[in-house]
């Protein structure tokens, strides 16, 4: 097939373009680099599948109408703001990407009948209620300006699946760690956890540390958004992906530090936007797509601190 990969340089794209890449298919991809990184996607360039980088920017249509000329099967929208912080500070800019963009790639896949799989997030919801985890039917809270610009581009997504049959689907994956993530402050709390810890500098902890995250390791996160995209199935469905396993923050830092005297609490940045207890229930992926998680926390714990080491 012939596929577009909207921020394929990033840290989940790198994985998904390059599953793709493994499959067989021909793999575009567009990343404006405010997030992304070329060094990401180099080693793909060589691959004789790998079809072109174009540099450019979901909120640009001109961009997107000369791309579009490719004639894809799919396309897999994970270009986005991704910061809760920086939709608080900047809410407009946040909304122009994650809703306004989706609007634009949406707009181009309906004019050339383009599967769109969507990237949203765990964010959308509100706290896990019990051991069961979220489901894909337990309520939503836009709890920030991100997770509302997610909502509504969610929306979209469905009123172009309901409308005009475009052929759709969103994905909801928890918490993604792993090799390629961003070590510094706009990154994932395991990245920057084990970066300080090989740094010999605290981990540091916002709040009391009692927040539970559910983390999901890259190349399972990789697999599932790829499989989501192949299986007619998935049209019309919102989809949940995780490990179906959560921890605190604090038993997090624990778990990668084996010493307490190296973490400290700090004062929460934005308590307000702060979900207690993040759980997936993934039955439904396994159900449709036969997918489920392979890699455990710690198992993914080793291999992304033996690429921070070699990276470093």
């Amino acid at each position: 097939m012939k596929v577009l990969v909207t921020g394929g340089a990033g840290f989940i794209g790198r994985w998904v373009v390059k599953r793709l890449l493994a499959d067989g298919h021909y793999v575009w991809v567009l990343d404006n680099l405010s997030n992304g990184r070329t060094e990401n996607i180099e080693e793909f360039y060589k691959n004789d599948k790998f079809m072109e980088f174009v540099k450019g920017d979901i909120k640009e249509p001109s961009v997107l109408a000369k791309l579009f000329l490719n004639q894809f099967d799919i396309c897999y929208h994970l270009g986005a703001s991704i910061n809760v912080q920086d939709s608080i500070d900047d809410p407009l800019s946040t909304f122009e990407n994650d809703t306004v963009g989706t609007f634009n790639i949406l707009e181009k896949c309906k004019e050339y009948n383009v599967k769109i799989v969507f990237m949203s997030t765990c964010m959308v919801y509100d706290r896990a209620k019990n051991t069961e985890g979220i489901k894909e039917t337990d309520p939503i809270k836009p709890a920030s300006p991100y997770a509302g610009s997610k909502i509504a581009a969610e929306n979209m997504v469905l009123s172009y699946y309901y409308t005009y049959g475009l052929p759709a689907v969103i994905i909801r994956p928890f918490n993604t760690y792993g090799p390629y993530q961003k070590t510094g402050g706009e990154g994932g709390v395991v990245a920057i956890f084990i970066k300080n810890k090989l740094e010999g500098k605290p981990l540091t902890i916002y709040g009391d540390g009692a927040q539970t995250r559910d983390l999901l390791y890259v190349e399972d996160c990789a697999d599932f958004v790829v499989k989501a995209g192949y299986s007619h199935k998935t049209n019309g469905e919102i989809i949940n992906a995780g490990l179906g396993r959560d921890i605190s923050i604090k038993d997090l830092a624990k778990l990668i530090v084996n010493d307490e005297s190296q973490i400290q609490h700090v004062e929460h940045i934005h308590p307000q936007s702060e979900i207690p207890k993040l759980l997936c229930n993934y039955n439904k992926a396994l159900n449709l797509l036969g997918w489920k998680p392979t890699t455990s926390l710690e198992e993914g714990i080793i291999k992304t601190e033996e690429w921070i080491k070699s990276t470093s």
